[in-house]
């Protein structure tokens, strides 16, 4: 995908050195942008392997609203290195997705006003606190009042992620219908270029046409502002190889004419789907 490789070569060709909490230093730049048309294919990069049934696992358990990895684990390792030998999280993106705090009683203040239990998307927790279903409220925005510029789904809590370990680098992202098009823009504060954008760039756009099925509407384009854009030092060099190869055509998604939450793990099939051979990063924690 051209997008990818020219975003690549911007942060290989302007960013500027920076150490990080990793210890890894960086070279980054700052407010990249590119976007896709779902229409010419399902964005999954073919100038290296992506796994999809790992970004597919990944994206379930952010849908399932878990604030673990136990199940997650059974499939892929690839949150471990941020959870306790238990499988918890000190912040979990689905757990946000579907099970964002409401405040308690008492809480707001002056003319604020917050959702309660008798909102449809609310739902009481085994403590009696209250959380809200921000999936489930933006699939009905869209069939009800598809012209809403309020769609959003938010990831970010700042009490949270004042103190956890890792909280989430693609924040937010806002969906809006142009026409019978449905278009996803997301926000990530931190984006690893070799890593992390493969999989973000393929799980957003795979959500996209999932929504966009379960509302009657066609996958519009998928946009992606990344604030943080960075590479690590150590994947430079496999970078600049995949840099020399030529995109593929793109492979297509097809998914289960099914409601949206009984969706389940066989029900996505990646047609055509070519690549070049897999390039090896190493994470940094």
């Amino acid at each position: 995908m051209r997008q990818y490789l020219d975003l690549m070569d911007r942060v290989l060709t302007k960013g500027t050195h920076k150490s990080n909490r990793t210890g890894v230093d960086t070279i980054s730049t700052f407010s990249e942008f590119y976007k896709v048309d779902l229409a010419d294919g399902y964005p999954l990069l073919t100038t290296k392997k992506v796994y999809f049934n790992s970004m597919l696992r990944e994206v379930f358990w952010y849908l399932s609203g878990q604030d673990h990895i136990r199940e997650l684990q059974k499939h892929t390792k690839i949150w471990d290195d941020w959870a306790d030998e238990n499988g918890n999280l000190e912040t979990a993106y689905g757990r946000y997705w579907r099970r964002y705090p409401v405040p308690q009683n008492g809480a707001a203040l002056g003319a604020e006003v917050f959702v309660d239990e008798s909102h449809p998307h609310v739902h009481k927790e085994a403590d009696g606190s209250l959380t809200f279903d921000q999936i489930g409220w933006a699939i009905d925005e869209l069939k009800n009042n598809p012209n809403s510029r309020r769609i959003v789904i938010n990831a970010w809590h700042p009490a949270n992620a004042a103190i956890s370990k890792l909280p989430p680098c693609h924040s937010f992202w806002v969906l809006n219908v142009q026409g019978d098009r449905l278009n996803c823009h997301l926000t990530q504060r931190s984006a690893d270029i070799a890593i992390g954008v493969p999989f973000n760039l393929a799980c957003y756009a795979l959500l996209t046409q999932a929504i966009a099925q379960e509302v009657g509407l066609r996958p519009g384009e998928f946009a992606h502002t990344l604030v943080d854009a960075h590479i690590y030092l150590n994947h430079i060099d496999n970078l600049k190889e995949q840099l020399k190869r030529e995109p593929l055509p793109l492979p297509r998604l097809e998914i289960a004419r099914k409601p949206f939450n009984d969706l389940q793990f066989e029900d996505f099939k990646l047609v055509d789907y070519q690549c070049h051979e897999p390039i090896k990063f190493e994470v940094a924690v």
